[in-house]
């Protein structure tokens, strides 16, 4: 057996199992266990105490997570809902978002805090869905217009950023001409792909097969779906795109191909046990271990600079939710707004990248994390105060096709 220590993953195991742990405990501190597993991270990793150090064993393990976080992110998103008045919306709001964003980017470097004003734009202009979602859910506006319309600009925020990032700032270099060929060749395959596996599905025989081992310990559908991200990541490394395209496009797919899941509803739980009970949670310590708290701290301008990119994320994101007011009123816009602009996993993807390609400094990286923790601390409690003051003059029965009427 290889020399690998395993002792880091043991504490990063343990840190994830905790994190949860220690909020259920102490029911008043109401922060996501993301926020803690990152600060925990940056506690005991080598810009804290040195506990724990981001080994081999940690990074694969984080890889693996970070795959399978786009991958459920991609799952989220309901391409169905993506038409008419509702996708029209989306898109200016995302055009308004990298706006704003290349005009703070512009100002960020002119101030020397950014090399790339193009790449701060992209790594404010995504939205955390899987953060948002359960505010609309807690506030019983998920199936509402104003729901179903903040999470179609959630998904097309997120798809566009993860398009643009791995399209203009790929770790594998090349001119962006080429990789636009190579992503539309990508997406070519992807959907063939798709429409293969779709056509297989409609196979009773073959149907039938899955539906008899879906649930023993061959549990078919995750191990299909498993090879299904690999796939995927794999031919977009190959394309010359980043990895986390092929991740979320995979979800994108199999969100696709399970929109009827009456025979197999324990599917999606299942993914979710993977991913958000092992290898997401891995992703997000490690993402503490690897911050550097301590440039960040070493320089009272650097520090500065997590509130102003706070408040750039507020703005780039928030804006664009002044479309709603007119339809929605002026309290569920804000709502609207303030969990447009909470955000965290992207921005953590896209600093990493940032830092790889060298276009982005440690330091930045870290105050713009730090910028994405407090905006998950503070703005889904504003937004979910906003909407449960509002909620008589929001209609919660409507259903999500009489949006694209």
């Amino acid at each position: 057996m290889p020399d690998v220590a395993f002792v880091n993953l043991f504490a990063v195991t343990a840190i994830a199992l905790c994190a949860p742990l220690a909020l259920a405990l102490v029911p008043k501190l109401r922060i996501p266990a993301v926020v803690l597993e990152i600060v925990v991270g940056i506690v005991v990793g080598p810009s804290g105490l040195g506990w724990v150090h981001p080994d081999l064993p940690v990074q694969i393990v984080a890889l693996l997570g970070l795959a399978f976080l786009l991958f459920l992110a991609g799952l989220e998103i309901d391409v169905h809902l993506l038409r008419g008045p509702v996708l029209r919306l989306a898109l200016l709001g995302y055009v308004i978002t990298l706006v704003v964003g290349l005009l703070a980017g512009l100002g960020f470097a002119a101030a020397g805090w950014v090399r790339s004003p193009l790449l701060l734009a992209i790594t404010l202009s995504a939205t955390s869905l899987g953060l948002v979602v359960p505010v609309l859910k807690d506030a019983h506006r998920a199936e509402g217009r104003l729901g179903q319309t903040v999470i179609a600009a959630c998904s097309i925020a997120d798809f566009t950023a993860v398009v643009l990032l791995s399209l203009l700032f790929s770790t594998s270099g090349g001119d962006t001409g080429s990789r636009v060929v190579l992503l539309g060749m990508f997406v070519v395959l992807v959907a063939v792909t798709a429409a293969v596996v779709s056509l297989a599905g409609r196979s009773m025989r073959l149907g039938a097969t899955l539906t008899r081992l879906q649930d023993t310990t061959a549990e078919i559908r995750v191990r299909a779906a498993v090879v299904l991200l690999v796939a995927f990541v794999a031919l977009a490394e190959a394309f010359g795109l980043e990895s986390i395209l092929g991740a979320f496009l995979a979800g994108a797919v199999v969100g696709l191909l399970d929109r009827d899941s009456t025979s197999h509803p324990r599917f999606r739980i299942k993914l979710d046990a993977i991913g958000y009970g092992f290898l997401i949670p891995v992703f997000f310590v490690t993402s503490g271990l690897r911050l550097d708290l301590g440039g960040l701290l070493a320089d009272p301008t650097a520090l500065l600079r997590v509130p102003l990119f706070l408040v750039a994320l507020l703005l780039a994101r928030g804006l664009p939710a002044v479309l709603y007011a007119q339809r929605f009123g002026r309290r569920s816009a804000l709502a609207a707004g303030l969990l447009q602009a909470t955000s965290l996993p992207f921005i953590v993807t896209a600093t990493q990248i940032g830092v790889l390609i060298g276009l982005m400094t440690p330091v930045t990286a870290a105050a713009l994390v730090c910028a994405g923790l407090l905006s998950v601390l503070l703005f889904p409690a504003g937004a979910l105060a906003l909407l449960r003051r509002g909620r008589t003059a929001e209609p919660t029965d409507r259903e999500p096709e009489q949006l694209t009427q």
